[in-house]
């Protein structure tokens, strides 16, 4: 596979199939150039924001598969994705983490809803933004019950965010939920945009704090969290780290295929 040069086509990003997921080859600035082009062409597609966790989790759930599959881009959110990426020749690979890449956009004005958390996060997630990105506008926002919506409330969602013209809708219910809210809800929305971003709203409404950046940059976010909450993350760290690196393995070795749906998706 050659390197791909950067470019101002959304249409024409690389992936990899890394354990049978297309991960998208970008770093950050690609992936807000691709967006806004796809907000300014009315482009209807959505973003995963996708680490180690995600490849694991999609193993045995095949409707996560399928979504990333779906989704217009699959961006490498942990550095081991990125770290892939650049053995297979994109060097220039970056990553694409869901807060940075909020930040970015309402940096570029547009028009934002926020789906997610609960109604006091979101009241002060707003607050927040508004604050720092007064161009950027906030069209509306909604906190989803914590269970699956029935029929009627998803036409209601759907019509209540239609109504409001949103150019992105932010998706903050979670991984790998917020993957199967898009891919189920994608052909409802009128938005082109909708882009899962899982604890970015509980960050930038100053309920949690991020890793230090070098704890980032170096691919040790997870050893952060885990410190932060180790009651709740020790069993999905001690699956998911070992686990990829297994995986991986075999993948590199080609003792075990990792095929990407043909009917899914579109790039390759």
């Amino acid at each position: 596979m050659q390197p791909h040069h950067k470019t101002g086509r959304q249409d024409e990003t690389q992936t990899i199939n890394l354990l049978g997921v297309r991960v998208s080859a970008l770093d950050l600035p690609m992936a807000v150039e691709r967006i806004e082009a796809a907000v300014r062409d009315r482009q209807r597609g959505f973003v995963c924001i996708c680490g180690a966790h995600g490849l694991v989790d999609s193993q045995s759930d095949a409707v996560l598969k399928d979504a990333y599959n779906k989704a217009t881009l699959v961006t490498p959110d942990g550095m081991p994705l990125v770290w892939e990426l650049r053995r297979r020749g994109y060097g220039w690979a970056g990553r694409v983490y869901g807060p940075d890449l909020m930040l970015e956009l309402f940096g570029r004005g547009m028009r934002h809803y926020l789906y997610g958390a609960t109604e006091d996060t979101l009241q002060r997630l707003t607050r927040r933004l508004k604050a720092r990105f007064p161009d950027a506008q906030i069209v509306g926002h909604h906190a989803p019950p914590f269970r699956p919506l029935t029929p009627d409330e998803e036409k209601d969602v759907a019509a209540r965010i239609n109504e409001a013209r949103p150019d992105i809708v932010w998706v903050g219910i979670g991984a790998p939920k917020q993957e199967r809210w898009m891919a189920q809800m994608r052909g409802r929305l009128e938005a082109p945009m909708l882009i899962g971003v899982g604890a970015a709203f509980d960050f930038h409404a100053g309920l949690q704090k991020q890793a230090p950046g070098w704890m980032q940059r170096s691919g040790l976010e997870w050893a952060y969290r885990l410190l932060s909450e180790p009651r709740r993350l020790w069993r999905r760290y001690c699956r998911v780290v070992p686990g990829y690196l297994y995986l991986l393995a075999l993948q590199r070795s080609g003792l075990r295929r990792f095929p990407v749906d043909a009917t899914a998706g579109t790039r390759h």
